[in-house]
């Protein structure tokens, strides 16, 4: 039915609209609060008989085209804020590529293989997880005379062209191409940079066919290099305003002792050095079964050296603990290793489980164990208080609603029940039931509950915000609670470095959604799945496919984590 032109009078103004004589009053004082701002429960529109109510069947009204009716209300305060959005609503169908990618919650682009590639796909999916470095990235301008030239043809999506032989401004561009399609994406201009940069992954392989499987922990640590020499980032820190994104983010330092062999330890003294590092190594013998043991076996090593004292080479050895820790921090299992009867480099196949959330407070130097131990225990204990106080809640409710059917079993007895039982009946009705849970427990609605957790998180998230080291707080790139979580895996399929097949893992980032209670009114919410990266093919996985990554035999297990420190509050967040 075609829709009717009619005219609605309002303070004076007249404004046209098309009456749909198929829909309800309700639907028209929708169209009228977007033009008037007057709220649909704050509107009287007059019609023949009264006033048009919501229900009102609008083919009823036999409207005729220019006819005038008269509105009366008010907007309220709530409603004269209600801006109409300035940009139109965009349907799914009427998107660009471009947009259908940018979208929350869209499937990311892959990357295609381009022959023996796998490695550095993988290696890139992980490192693209990190919101600091794409922000930075964004930022970043090639240093060499042809800067500005490069930058305008970045605009057209062509910087790659001159770009090849500059590695970041390489994986810039191939990280805004990617961030426009859902398709998976040739890396064929950050592959040349990277082979420029270092001619080891040119290696022709040994068929004489193509080029050759290269280590992903190869990759990852070269592309670092060139990133920690590079990519600079603007801190909180004055003196550190010239460190690179790496430096920053992603690198930690060591304090290291040097003890010489037993028997050189009267003429020898412990030689004391720091350290940075990018990564730490999990080693794996047969007496490693955890991630855990692992670490602390890479912190404790054996150095041959000579030995001035006893004029020979001798075992000292080497002990190292964390005395700074990176936002992301890089775990690598050192499965590869080079054996000499076949010249190439095996794989250690041995399971080496690892956590989805990992502590590493216990390898820290005494000095920042006491700062991160406050925070971490307050973590704990603010978890903890939150699982009681979720169980103590539906313990009480299903007490009570225990209790409200008893007393609906016993008033039904009441009224079937004959004269005789009458009093039975009544005395089991008033009497007081064993209450299951504690005499202190009182019962609280939904409403009340939820108070009450709001008043109890806010106040907790203040006493956390408090136990952080203001050192540690100064230090934005650094972990202040000795706590990760686990956001991104590179694993490898195969018996040997030289063959088989890498993909990668990237938790998925939560979703924004609506919360009056959050800073902004938003928040994340996550659904704990990841993304799985096989080239060009990408999908969704459940997080028992992560913890089933731990090795064992020749199917995909982890080469590289990398744990992202737990969130902590903000002072946004406790104001």
């Amino acid at each position: 039915m075609a829709t009717i032109p009619i005219v609605i009078k309002h303070q004076g103004k007249k404004y046209n609209v098309e009456l749909d004589p198929t829909t309800n009053g309700e639907i028209l004082k929708m169209q009228l609060f977007s033009l008037t701002g007057v709220e649909p429960d704050r509107q009287s529109i007059l019609i023949k008989g009264g006033k048009l109510k919501d229900d009102t069947d609008l083919s009823k009204l036999n409207a005729k085209p220019g006819q005038v009716f008269m509105m009366m209300g008010t907007p309220s305060d709530k409603g004269a804020s209600i801006i109409a959005p300035v940009e139109k609503p965009k349907f799914l169908e009427d998107m660009t590529e471009a947009e259908l990618a940018r979208q929350e919650g869209a499937t990311p682009a892959g990357l295609q293989n381009l022959g023996n590639t796998c490695y550095m796909n993988a290696t890139l999916q992980v490192l693209k997880s990190m919101p600091e470095m794409q922000q930075q990235l964004l930022a970043y301008k090639e240093s060499n005379s042809g800067g500005a030239n490069l930058q305008s043809l970045a605009q057209f999506g062509l910087g790659g062209i001159g770009a090849s032989t500059d590695l970041v401004g390489s994986l810039r561009d191939l990280y805004k191409q990617m961030s426009e399609t859902q398709e998976g994406f040739p890396p064929l201009i950050f592959l040349n940079a990277l082979r420029t940069a270092y001619p080891q992954f040119a290696q022709k392989a040994k068929t004489g066919h193509g080029y050759a499987q290269q280590d992903a922990e190869e990759a990852w640590s070269q592309i670092l290099h060139q990133l920690r020499d590079k990519l600079k980032t603007e801190g909180n820190i004055q003196a550190e305003a010239s460190l690179s994104f790496v430096e920053r983010y992603m690198q930690g330092s060591f304090e290291s002792e040097l003890a010489p062999p037993s028997e050189a330890a009267e003429q020898e003294e412990v030689i004391h050095s720091t350290d940075n590092f990018l990564k730490l190594n999990c080693h794996i013998d047969n007496d490693i079964n955890h991630l855990r043991d692992g670490l602390l076996a890479g912190l404790k090593e054996q150095i041959e050296k000579r030995s001035p004292s006893l004029g020979q080479d001798a075992i000292y050895t080497k002990t190292s603990r964390v005395s700074r820790l990176p936002k992301y921090l890089t775990v690598h299992f050192v499965r590869f290793f080079w054996k000499r009867d076949v010249q190439k480099k095996a794989k250690i196949l041995k399971k080496v489980t690892f956590p989805e959330e990992l502590d590493v407070v216990e390898y820290c130097t005494d000095d920042l164990r006491k700062r991160l131990i406050p925070v971490r225990d307050k973590v704990r204990d603010i978890r903890k208080d939150e699982q009681d106080m979720e169980r103590a809640r539906k313990r009480l409710k299903r007490a009570h609603q225990q209790e409200e059917d008893r007393k609906n079993d016993a008033a039904k007895s009441v009224e079937a029940a004959p004269i005789a039982k009458l009093k039975e009946a009544k005395e089991k009705k008033d009497k007081k039931p064993e209450p299951e849970a504690n005499e202190m427990d009182v019962y609280k609605t939904d409403a009340e509950y939820e108070a009450e957790r709001e008043a109890s998180i806010k106040a907790a998230k203040k006493e956390l915000y408090a136990a952080i080291d203001p050192q540690l707080a100064a230090d934005d790139g650094a972990n202040k609670s000795g706590i990760y979580e686990l956001r991104g895996v590179i694993t490898h399929q195969g018996a040997s470095a030289d063959s088989g097949h890498y993909t990668s893992f990237v938790k998925k980032e939560g979703r924004m959604v609506d919360d009056p209670k959050a800073p902004g009114g938003k928040r994340r919410e996550e659904d704990g799945k990841w993304w799985w990266f096989n080239d060009d093919k990408v999908s969704e996985v459940e997080v028992e496919r992560i913890m089933a990554l731990s090795g064992g035999g020749e199917g995909a297990s982890a080469l590289i984590l990398l744990y992202r420190a737990i969130d902590l509050p903000t002072k946004e967040e406790i104001e």
